[in-house]
């Protein structure tokens, strides 16, 4: 979906006054980004949406996106890229064994931590890359299991 197309449904919900006055712009500019930069009626300013795709466009970082999602009390995690060019999908048992794997480390370094009855800043961002690993493997797992095709999976995992 385009951004203004998403801001025009997002402002059918919420007063354009009123999210104007709470981030401190005009009703007109606010309206604006609800229009196709394209159309004649376009006045060419780029909205949020557009201007933070930018800027991890421009930076490659993901931690724009990290940023933003933990901003709104998310998380973000990447979508793995079922190979979709016609390979032999290949068995589920290893890529299976690869997902529970990761959920064994994951337990482990939360078994870890907590050993002592507390866990330290250290300990804590240690569970916080475990989770984060977890999160991506998983989601990669159920995409494969839609496609039926496990071999990208396990080369994802292969490299991390």
């Amino acid at each position: 979906m385009k951004s203004h197309r998403l801001l025009k449904r997002v402002f059918k919900d919420s007063s354009v006054p009123i999210v104007a006055n709470e981030m401190r712009l005009s009703p007109s500019t606010v309206y604006k980004w609800a229009e196709a930069p394209d159309s004649g009626s376009a006045s060419g300013i780029a909205n949020p949406l557009d201007r933070a795709l930018s800027l991890y466009n421009a930076t490659g970082d993901p931690r724009v996106i990290h940023w933003l999602c933990e901003q709104t009390g998310g998380f973000y995690v990447d979508n793995a890229v079922a190979a979709s060019n016609g390979e032999t999908p290949q068995r589920l048992a290893p890529a299976t064994s690869k997902v529970v794997k990761q959920f064994a480390d994951l337990l482990s370094t939360v078994a870890s931590a907590a050993s002592d009855s507390k866990i330290n800043q250290r300990e804590a961002r240690a569970i916080r890359r475990e989770w984060e690993k977890l999160k991506r493997i998983a989601e990669g797992y159920i995409q494969c299991c839609e496609k039926g095709n496990f071999k990208q999976l396990n080369r994802n995992l292969n490299k991390k």
